[in-house]
């Protein structure tokens, strides 16, 4: 008997005995089960700047986590050994490296033991074992911690309804315009803009934006476009990420410091509030300034951060403290 997968903008039907497009996702018995729900590959304490999160809790750490899968197929993709098909951690079965059967109230536990209070998901695509990501949610809630969560937002309507409410934090790959999807993604920019317009829009919920930039692939009217849809989607804050030679894109050049120079200009002229660089050797693209009086807030070498106290007591109430601008972000 044919099901539908409701997870992701893709809808899949699946035949008995089958998997959907991500693979991880399979008809058994008539109903639809992850079969990776619970093994998890990854799980370490980051610096919560690693995911990028710079207005969430700065200098704090997060537990990453992460289960395998991913519902595209990125040529790009920087973590393609937990999310692409031809991983050998492919499960079907697994090889080379055994995951951990680990219960959402383990996680949540390791996440206490190593003093942590952010859980981050992360490393391959959560859309694609949302199940196992909003069971630990919950349970991260109960014990009064943040949810945040790193996917490219390709959400099915019923997913948005399911995990919006309870993650805290995203950030959404934002990767190109639609041609871009479709030639390096096997995917599509319109679910991703929706999924950023429903978070923008619910209170109380932080969004990060983030692209890596392809130089010779993006181009410089590329970046202000879609720095455009992403302003009038409500997206306060964008990280310029520079590509470096990976996966299926090894030959392709790395992104020069000159091009993510002049695409954070064409980015800035958008109207973003907050537009920061990754993967850059210039530390004044890190710094978070206000938006209004210019003056730096948090200043940031690599994963450190540093943040006055008495601006912190500021940030705490989501003010600048030079000129009382309100600062977009979690910081409690």
């Amino acid at each position: 008997m044919m099901r539908t997968c409701d997870f992701c903008w893709r809808l899949c039907e699946i035949k008995e005995g089958r998997r959907g497009f991500c693979g991880v996702r399979e008809n058994r018995n008539g109903s639809i089960r992850t079969v990776t729900y619970g093994k998890v590959l990854a799980a370490a304490a980051d610096p919560i700047e690693k995911k990028p999160f710079y207005h969430v809790m700065p200098g704090k750490k997060t537990l990453s986590a992460a289960l395998f899968g991913c519902n595209f197929t990125c040529s790009f993709c920087q973590n393609h050994d937990l999310s692409q098909k031809d991983s050998p951690l492919f499960p079907a079965p697994w090889k080379d490296q055994e995951p951990t059967d680990t219960s959402p109230q383990q996680l949540v536990n390791k996440m206490i033991e190593c003093g942590l209070s952010i859980m981050s998901y992360t490393y391959s695509d959560p859309v694609v074992w949302q199940d196992y990501m909003l069971h630990t949610a919950e349970l991260v809630k109960q014990a009064d911690g943040i949810n945040c969560m790193v996917t490219n937002g390709s959400f099915s309507p019923a997913a948005s309804q399911r995990i919006i409410p309870v993650i805290d934090a995203f950030n959404i790959d934002v990767k190109g315009d639609e041609a871009f999807y479709s030639r390096w993604c096997s995917g599509s920019l319109k679910p991703v803009m929706e999924t950023v317009e429903k978070i923008c829009s619910a209170p109380g919920k932080i969004l990060e934006a983030t692209t890596l930039l392809i130089e010779g692939i993006h181009d410089i009217e590329d970046v202000f476009q879609l720095g455009r849809q992403l302003r009038e989607a409500g997206v306060q804050v964008w990280h310029l990420s520079r590509f470096f030679p990976h996966y299926r894109m090894e030959d392709h050049r790395p992104t020069s410091e000159r091009f993510l120079r002049d695409a954070l200009q064409a980015a800035q002229s958008c109207g973003i509030s907050y537009v920061y660089a990754g993967n850059s050797g210039n530390l004044e693209y890190a710094k978070t300034r206000c938006p209004s009086c210019g003056r730096e807030i948090i200043g940031r070498r690599g994963y450190y951060v540093h943040v006055e106290q008495e601006l912190m007591d500021h940030l705490l109430l989501g003010l600048c403290i030079h000129c009382g601008e309100k600062i977009y972000g979690l910081f409690r």
